[in-house]
C-alpha cells in the first residue's frame, strides 16, 4: 500500500467529525480512506451515514461495514473526500479517470465541504497533462465525437481491455480529449456543458474546498 496515499486518507478521516453524512470518492486514495474510515467508525462508535459516487465505491463501503444510502435518502452532504488525477494551484482539477465523473460531481456539488486526497505527483501548474474525460450518451454519440475532433480536441473512445467501449454506471460511453492548448478552461466547461449529448465532463472548477497531500503532509486551502 502507498505510505503517501495512506497519509492522505488519513488526514482526511481526522477531519470527518461525528453524525457526519460524507460522500464516498473513487479510486485507490478514495478507497484507502474508505478503509480507514470504517475503522475509525467501528472504534469510536461514530454515527456515520455515507453516499458512495460509483457502485464500485458502494460495494467497498458496504464490505467494511459502512452505513450507505442512495443521495435523495439524505437533505444534505456534510464532506466528501475524493481523489483527483490533476489538480492546478487553483485547485481546480480533472477527475474521471475512473469513470465515475457523472456521479462525482453530483455528489460533490451537494457537499458543504469537498476535501481532494492526493500525493504531490498530481499538482501541476496547468491543467491538461491528463487527459479531460466527457461523459456522452450513446445515442449520436459519433455526431459528438466529430464536433470534438473539429475543435482540435483530439477526442478518444475510452474502450475497456476487451476492445469494446467502457459504459459508465448510468450507461454512457466516455470520450477523453486534449486539453493541454486550451487557456481558458471555464469557458471549455461551459461549452461542452452546451453540447447536446454530452451529460457531464471531468473538469472540476472551484469544486475543490482543500487539498491533502500526502507525501508532503499539506493542507491546502482554496482561496475565496
Amino acid at each position: 500500500m502507498n505510505d503517501h496515499k495512506v497519509k492522505a486518507a488519513q488526514m482526511a478521516v481526522d477531519l470527518i467529525p461525528n453524525q457526519a453524512i460524507v460522500g464516498l470518492g473513487s479510486g485507490s486514495t478514495a478507497s484507502i480512506f474508505i478503509d480507514l474510515l470504517a475503522k475509525k467508525a467501528h472504534e469510536e462508535a461514530m454515527d456515520i451515514t455515507c453516499v458512495a459516487t460509483s457502485g464500485q465505491t458502494q460495494q467497498l463501503a458496504l464490505g467494511f461495514g459502512l452505513k450507505v444510502v442512495d443521495i435523495d435518502a439524505v437533505d444534505r452532504i456534510d464532506v466528501t473526500v475524493d481523489g483527483a488525477d490533476e489538480v492546478d494551484p487553483d485547485l481546480n482539477g480533472i477527475k474521471g479517470g475512473g469513470a465515475a465523473l457523472l456521479f462525482e460531481k453530483i455528489v460533490a456539488m451537494n457537499s458543504q465541504k469537498n476535501i481532494w486526497v492526493v500525493d504531490s505527483s498530481k499538482r501541476h501548474p496547468r491543467l491538461g497533462s491528463y487527459k479531460l474525460p466527457v461523459e456522452v450518451v450513446k445515442f449520436g454519440v459519433h455526431h459528438v465525437y466529430n464536433y470534438l475532433k473539429e475543435q482540435d480536441l483530439k477526442p478518444v473512445y475510452r474502450q475497456q481491455e476487451d476492445g469494446n467501449y467502457l459504459t459508465t454506471d448510468s450507461g454512457n460511453y466516455i470520450i477523453d480529449i486534449d486539453i493541454s492548448q486550451v487557456d481558458d478552461l471555464p469557458k471549455l466547461a461551459n461549452e461542452l456543458k452546451a453540447l447536446t449529448g454530452v451529460v457531464e465532463h471531468g473538469l472540476f472548477i472551484q469544486v475543490c474546498d482543500v487539498l491533502l497531500v500526502g507525501n508532503t503532509g499539506e493542507a491546502i486551502y482554496r482561496k475565496g
